[in-house]
C-alpha cells in the first residue's frame, strides 16, 4: 500500500491538519517538531485519537538541531534529548516512524562519523525499549554530500542497528546531481519504508531548497515524481510518502492522483 500525505499542518495546528487530510482524502501526515518539541503529551494523545478516527497514519519529524556525531558532550546530549522527546510524543499519538537528520562529518572521516552515529543510535534504541515506546528511529537521506546520510550509509545503519530509514527521494536527486535511477534504488530498499518527496532546487553542493511538485510545474512533475510514481506502482511497496513541498497538501493530492492514474 502506498500512503500519501503532507508534512505539517500549514499553520492550522495538528488537530485541524489531521481533519484537513481526511477532507482531502489523504492517508497520512507528518507531525513537524522541526524547530522544537513544543507539544505536550495531552495534545499528542488527542491528535492520535483523532487520527485513528479519521484513518490518518501519523509520523513525526524530530528537530533540525541534531548531530549524533558531535564530539561536544552538551550538543550530543541535547541531540539525544530532542530525539527522545520526539519519540515520547510519537508514542503518545500512535506515530510509528520518527525521522531526523542524523549528523555531520565536519572534520571526521565518513567511517568515524558512521561509528559515532551507530553508537548513539544503539544507545537511543535501548532507552526507547526500556520505556516501551512503540516507535522506530528513521534517520533520513540528506540532500548535501557534506551531511551524513547517503542511502548506502543508512542502509548499512539499518543492517547494523535494526533502525528504520526515511528515504527522501528529492534529497537523493540533489545529492546525486540529478543522476537518479528509481528502479535501481527501489531494488535496494526493503518492502516497507518511510519516504519524503518534493520538487527540489540544487547546486554543486547539493540541496538548495524544496519547490512545488504540481501539474502547473510540468518540468518538476515530469522530472521528479512521475518516474518515481511509475516505479512505485510496479513494486507496490508498503510505504508512507510525505510531501515536503511549500504547498504540502495540494501537492500530496497531486501525488496521490498521479499514483492512481499510473
Amino acid at each position: 500500500m502506498i500512503r500519501v500525505g503532507p508534512a505539517g499542518s500549514c499553520g492550522l495546528g495538528n488537530l485541524k491538519g489531521v481533519s484537513k487530510c481526511a477532507e482531502m482524502d489523504l492517508d497520512c501526515m507528518e507531525v513537524e517538531f522541526t524547530y522544537g518539541v513544543r507539544m505536550d503529551l495531552k495534545t499528542a494523545k488527542e491528535v492520535g485519537i483523532l487520527a485513528g478516527e479519521k484513518g490518518i497514519l501519523l509520523s513525526v519529524h524530530a528537530p533540525y538541531y541534531i548531530n549524533l556525531a558531535s564530539e561536544e558532550k552538551e550538543k550530543l546530549a541535547a541531540s539525544k534529548k530532542r530525539i527522545l522527546d520526539s519519540c515520547q510524543r510519537a508514542h503518545a499519538m500512535g506515530a510509528r516512524n520518527v525521522t531526523f537528520h542524523a549528523g555531520f562529518y565536519q572534520t571526521r572521516t565518513a567511517e568515524q562519523t558512521y561509528e559515532r552515529i551507530k553508537k548513539a543510535m544503539v544507545g537511543l534504541q535501548k532507552q526507547i525499549a526500556r520505556r516501551k515506546w512503540q516507535v522506530k528511529l528513521c534517520p533520513e537521506v540528506t540532500g548535501k554530500p557534506s551531511q551524513f546520510g547517503s542511502l548506502a550509509e543508512l542502509l548499512q545503519l539499518k543492517k547494523d542497528t535494526g533502525c528504520g530509514i526515511t528515504v527522501d527521494f528529492s534529497h537523493l536527486y540533489a545529492r546525486q546531481q540529478g543522476d537518479i535511477d528509481y528502479a535501481r534504488i527501489l531494488k535496494k530498499l526493503p518492502k516497507k519504508f518511510h519516504a519524503h518527496f518534493s520538487g527540489i532546487e540544487y547546486g554543486p553542493k547539493g540541496e538548495r531548497k524544496h519547490i512545488r511538485t504540481t501539474r502547473k510545474h510540468i518540468r518538476t512533475t515530469k522530472e521528479f515524481f512521475e518516474p518515481l510514481a511509475r516505479e512505485l506502482v510496479k513494486r507496490n511497496p508498503d510505504i508512507t510518502i510525505i510531501s515536503e513541498s511549500p504547498k504540502p497538501y495540494e501537492d500530496a493530492v497531486m501525488m496521490k492522483r498521479l499514483i492512481e492514474e499510473v
